[in-house]
């Protein structure tokens, strides 16, 4: 064994003792290893075999065999069923991966005549074989999951792991029998304050991830019972259609352009939203973005803005998830305070008419359509032009005009979204 390696077995026992310290001084979830003697010692125990294990295998570059790989995944096994987070794990395989490399470093410090082979040899075991020993260690964890939480909550894990990017995702899927496209759309479902005597949504979320069976999570609002219902919605690539002629096929529109036609978005994205709604029996936006399986957090981030802007609304068959192209206007006034506190004047001097606002909100849902407004309104069409009317004479605006189109559609949906609460 070259002095390199020698190195690093005589520091075994000193490097060992030193990430059990780590642990227990920056992961709190192992703060009981300062009371626990036992536990303290097991995971003394592991991290030290861990260490010699290395030094006994990677000069020749040899790989973990079965019973290590076992091993791994038994300790991984054990801390889920102990109660460790999904965050926990992520922190103790970084502060591992840090300390592994940080000691390698120290070896190499220590032995100033150390070779680059046996440096090289060293870099090109620890890579394959530390991935190895992390699939093994997340098999051992889901494991745990699996037997310790129900279904519902192993899919609410799979989502948070994918807004996070915990590579654990793959073994949670497996787990789940769900497969990872690679592509979703990220839809949030924001749900207002409801009132005290309102039932709780677990059974409701429990069905929702039995029937879509989709990575489904539940974010309640800060000290309310407000939230948001965060759900990623697989995106199956189009199917090729031999009998569609050239001319038809450049036609047909794949799943990957919604934010640009909403229209087209994929029917288990509404059909979601619309069972939850349902469900809900209140109010509610939903806000979707789509986006490959690596971005989904910058996915969130937009689906989440769009949701607080879009306006909030019951169950119904017209119901489907906003997208950027329903609120772009909303989106940037939330960004420009005097443009919104100007809209905000302009619908507090719609007040002293008899429903307008519900009357504008009515207009430009059905495209202006005069009969189809007033039926919708169950009206008389006089009563819609009466009420029009009125609009123009509050404002000095027509809202028929492409002024008027622009300035108060907006105030609808800022007043619907609640924005001005």
């Amino acid at each position: 064994m070259g002095s390199f390696f020698a190195e690093l077995a005589r520091q075994a026992s000193a490097n060992a003792r030193r990430e059990v310290e780590a642990y227990a001084r920056e992961i709190p979830e192992f703060g009981f290893l300062d009371t626990n003697s036992r536990a303290r010692a097991e995971t003394l125990e592991y991290a030290l075999w861990l260490r010699r294990r290395t030094v006994e295998l990677s000069p020749d570059n040899s790989e973990l065999s079965d019973d290590d790989l076992g091993y791994i995944a038994a300790i991984g096994e054990s801390r889920a069923a102990a109660g460790m987070s999904l965050d926990a794990r992520q922190r103790v395989l970084r502060l591992h991966t840090s300390l592994m490399l940080r000691e390698i470093n120290e070896a190499t410090e220590a032995q100033r005549g150390v070779g680059v082979d046996e440096l090289m040899r060293m870099m090109s075991w620890f890579a394959p074989q530390g991935e190895r020993g992390i699939r093994a260690y997340s098999q051992g964890f889901v494991t745990a999951l699996r037997h310790r939480l129900p279904y519902v909550e192993q899919a609410a894990l799979l989502a948070r792991s994918l807004l996070n990017g915990d590579p654990i995702s793959a073994e949670l899927a497996s787990a789940l029998g769900m497969e990872l496209p690679e592509r979703c759309a990220v839809t949030v479902i924001r749900v207002p304050d409801r009132p005290v005597g309102d039932h709780d949504l677990e059974s409701e979320i429990e069905t929702l991830v039995k029937t879509h069976h989709a990575p489904i999570t539940w974010c309640p609002g800060g000290g309310s019972r407000s939230g948001e219902l965060i759900a990623l919605i697989p995106l199956r690539p189009p199917t090729p259609q031999a009998s569609l002629g050239p001319s038809t096929a450049e036609t047909v529109q794949p799943h990957s352009v919604p934010d640009l036609a909403p229209d087209l978005l994929p029917d288990p994205v509404s059909d979601l939203v619309r069972d939850f709604a349902q469900a809900l029996g209140r109010p509610c936006a939903a806000g979707t973005a789509t986006s490959p399986l690596s971005e989904v957090a910058d996915a969130l981030d937009l689906a989440r803005r769009i949701s607080r802007a879009a306006p909030l609304r019951r169950a119904s068959a017209r119901l489907r998830p906003h997208t950027v192209s329903d609120v772009f206007v909303e989106l940037a006034v939330a960004d420009a305070p005097f443009v919104d506190e100007w809209l905000h004047a302009v619908g507090r001097s719609l007040q002293p008419g008899p429903d307008l606002l519900v009357t504008l909100d009515a207009y430009y849902r059905h495209d202006m359509h005069r009969g189809a407004t007033a039926a919708a309104l169950n009206v008389h069409p006089r009563t819609l032009d009466y009420r029009l009317r009125r609009v123009r004479e509050l404002t000095g605006i027509d809202p028929g005009s492409t002024r008027g189109v622009r300035i108060f559609s907006s105030v609808v949906t800022r007043r619907l979204s609640e924005a001005w609460h």
